[in-house]
């Protein structure tokens, strides 16, 4: 028999942590689609994002798909600050179906920014939908280099870090439980970019979500390039088990020191050393000329757009395939 539970708030989402981690940890999904990032985003955005999410499943299947009511249109969770996005699966496709039916129901547009991979584009395909190409997340990783090749590969960049040593600056390290520096990184950033438009951080909700996940994150380690009196850069990342990478999150540099390039030569340091670790290295959304010089992959990113009447077509549809891990 299909049980079907429609959850709209973060206090409603508690008793599904744990089937939520297990369709998690089954599909190889990002953190991104992990019970504490999206629990904490249901909690942190319900004035603008209200939780509906859909958790289906029976004997033979199990599906979430982790909606939200944003405005005239259904997204997923996570506001702004989630790069990738997907529904959890697994076994029986008619689950999945009919969890979509659910989201039908609110007979609002679909909006989804991004799908990461052509894993994901095909399974999005097969049911139905169109994903549109968006941009790239260009990568390091440990199948294409070395932390010996890449550093080697990068000369100039390690002669920067070299340059602020001698300027007296060090690499520290911090854990994501230093609340204070998290804070202070992102009211610096949002500060920096005050006039500049999409400003993240202007809004003090996703200030105060950066902190609170960076501190219930184990996987939080902040990197930083410091003198005694001031902060040169900073980098926000996060350790993904699932996959043996760590995500670079969030970047910030002090504008004083821009003309050592302090961003990009933390970029260097903490690349070379996750490649030491056993460690993958995602620089997430965007292809600045930084990222890209340092990649070593570009996984494409896809938008999902479906208007009502479209949803109601899918949802009717019987998928003939088995979503993919």
């Amino acid at each position: 028999m299909l049980r079907i539970a429609i959850l709209r708030s973060a206090q409603d989402l508690e008793p599904l942590r744990c089937a939520w981690e297990r369709l998690y940890r089954e599909g190889q999904h990002s953190l991104f689609q992990s019970p504490a990032w999206n629990l904490l985003a249901a909690r942190a955005f319900a004035a603008v994002e209200e939780p509906m999410v859909i958790h289906a499943e029976n004997d033979s299947g199990a599906a979430i798909i982790p909606a939200c009511i944003a405005g005239d249109h259904i997204s997923l969770l996570g506001n702004a600050l989630f790069d990738y996005r997907d529904a959890l699966a697994a076994g029986d496709p008619e689950v999945l179906r009919r969890a979509w039916q659910q989201v039908v129901l609110a007979r609002r547009p679909l909006s989804i920014t991004a799908l990461r991979g052509d894993a994901a584009r095909r399974n999005w395909e097969g049911f139905g939908f169109a994903p549109t190409p968006f941009c790239n997340a260009p990568a390091v990783r440990r199948v294409d280099t070395s932390a010996e090749d890449f550093a080697a590969a990068h000369t100039r960049s390690a002669r920067l870090l070299r340059r602020l040593a001698r300027a007296g600056v060090e690499v520290r390290t911090h854990n994501g439980g230093e609340s204070a520096l998290v804070r202070h990184i992102y009211e610096a950033k949002a500060r920096q970019s005050a006039d500049a438009a999409g400003n993240l951080f202007a809004d003090r909700s996703r200030i105060d979500f950066m902190v609170a996940m960076a501190a219930a994150d184990p996987g939080c380690e902040i990197f930083t390039l410091e003198t005694a009196g001031a902060l040169v850069a900073a980098l926000v990342s996060f350790r993904d088990e699932v996959h043996d990478v760590r995500r670079f999150y969030t970047v910030y540099y002090d504008r004083a020191w821009a003309h050592h390039s302090p961003g990009v030569a933390l970029i260097y340091e903490v690349t070379r050393r996750s490649l030491a670790q056993g460690l993958d290295c995602d620089y997430l959304t965007g292809e600045q000329p930084h990222k890209t010089r340092f990649a070593t992959h570009r996984a494409p990113l896809f938008r999902v757009q479906a208007e009502v009447e479209y949803l109601a077509r899918i949802a009717r549809l019987a998928p003939t395939f088995q979503w993919a891990a």
